[in-house]
């Protein structure tokens, strides 16, 4: 940048000067920013990383271990990295937490109380936080199990500036007794969350206030386990969720205007107990929106084409809207294809536009698993602690490198309320690095490529 500012200081007058200072330093921030993983499955809830010069394959024994933490506590929230900070969720005696980590040495920089630890009578599924905190300049914005919901001041370690209760304050309800689980979506000065029940399924917050902008009362289902996502579909801004009906748990799909709650669309996904909706958000890619699920039904992933009018149309044959069935691993589009685990089937690769399967691999990684990508590479993440290295192709399973983590945890195996549970945190990459996490263990891996 100084060679750049010598060369053109001597031609451009005071006023050019100053536009091309203020270029190139629009151009650093854009850049910088772009190598964090601010919320749920990265900068666009994609799960797809835009970072650059990772290492495409990976040592025999795995990138470099750069540290571990091993004092995070129950839960599967996954990460927000912003600069040299990483942001999760877990518990330390009897309550939830916010944990604030150094990114570069995994020291730990402070902590904040969101509620009680979210457990349920007769669980063995994993007790503590399921969502995964949101980053917006100076604010971070936290659900904990029991839908507390808080508002936090980073720069002031952990100090909270708002605090509602999805329940109380909303009357809000669950899909079932397996708790809050949306991580909270920001656009622009709204927070948007899934109460769910009968003021309405979806909310937008104030995110500076926490104070109600609108709730949907087009829309009063109850909330699903899946976080909401934002997409332009002809030129009307909305929220695209999931929900469950309010008598039985007929799972839908539906579009919300951005402006005031309405809903615009909605469309039944399957009928009958739902065992997830879902982990993973709704795709979108022009006026289609792509979603999968697990259900005890046929209707398992769709693409919904939405015409001017929002009339839906589904893109996938009968036998294609079961050719996926993606618990809690998520999904990830790379190119024309839809990548992930499906249940019963093994890791699969799906023509986004028809929804065939162009391959599935059913040995080569133990148990299901969860799945991101960077750079036409795929990283599975298995609940069982094997990490995987794929090249996206349409073709076959291509494998490049593998390794394990190098511990599990001990809190998981030791707890009654656990034992069915696995290794459910979603990975996530930022500034060069891989972060993985089993319950009390966080791992962050070097995965720069060469200088």
């Amino acid at each position: 940048m100084n060679r750049l500012w010598m060369t053109a200081g001597p031609v451009l007058r005071t006023g050019a000067k100053r536009l091309v200072l203020l270029l190139i330093l629009a151009l650093t921030v854009t850049f910088a920013s772009a190598a964090d993983w601010p919320q749920w499955r990265g900068p666009d809830r994609s799960g797809v990383s835009k970072e650059t010069g990772l290492l495409q394959k990976w040592p025999e024994k795995g990138p470099r271990l750069a540290w571990t933490f091993r004092n995070a506590g129950f839960g599967f929230s996954s990460f927000a990295i912003v600069k040299d900070t990483l942001y999760t969720l877990g518990t330390r005696d009897k309550d939830e937490i916010v944990i604030a980590l150094n990114a570069n040495d995994g020291q730990e920089l402070w902590t904040a109380k969101i509620g009680p630890i979210f457990t349920f009578k007769g669980n063995t599924w994993g007790d503590g936080p399921r969502s995964t905190p949101t980053v917006d300049g100076n604010l971070l914005f936290a659900l904990g199990g029991q839908g507390e919901l808080v508002c936090l001041d980073v720069t002031q370690k952990g100090m909270e500036v708002w605090r509602k209760n999805l329940i109380s304050d909303f009357k809000g309800e669950m899909m079932s007794e397996w708790g809050y689980a949306e991580s909270p979506l920001i656009d622009g000065d709204r927070l948007i969350c899934t109460p769910g029940g009968p003021d309405g399924t979806l909310a937008a917050l104030d995110k500076k206030s926490g104070i109600v902008q609108w709730r949907s009362t087009g829309l009063k289902q109850k909330a699903p386990y899946t976080s909401a996502t934002v997409a332009e579909i002809h030129h009307l801004r909305q929220y695209i969720q999931m929900s469950a009906a309010a008598d039985k748990n007929d799972g839908f799909v539906s579009g919300f205007a951005a402006d005031n709650g309405k809903v615009l669309w909605s469309t039944p996904l399957f009928k009958g107990y739902v065992y997830s909706i879902a982990s993973s958000p709704p795709i979108v890619v022009g006026a289609t929106v792509f979603v999968t699920c697990l259900s005890e039904t046929t209707t398992n992933c769709h693409a919904f084409a939405l015409d001017p009018a929002f009339k839906v149309t589904d893109l996938y044959s009968k036998k294609n809207q079961n050719s996926l069935k993606n618990n809690h691993g998520g999904v990830v589009l790379v190119g024309d294809c839809i990548y992930g685990y499906s249940e019963r089937t093994g890791w699969v690769c799906q023509d986004f536009k028809t929804g065939k399967v162009l391959w599935n691999e059913r040995d080569a990684l133990e148990g299901g698993g969860s799945i991101i990508s960077a750079e036409g590479r795929l990283y599975l993440y298995s609940d069982q602690g094997e990490v995987v290295l794929l090249e996206a192709n349409p073709k076959e399973w291509t494998e490049i490198s593998r390794f394990a983590i190098p511990a599990t945890s001990k809190l998981r195996k030791a707890a009654d309320t656990s034992k069915s549970a696995g290794i459910w945190a979603h990975p996530a990459i930022a500034n060069g690095r891989l972060f993985l996490r089993d319950d009390e263990l966080i791992f962050c891996y070097d995965i720069r490529g060469a200088k």
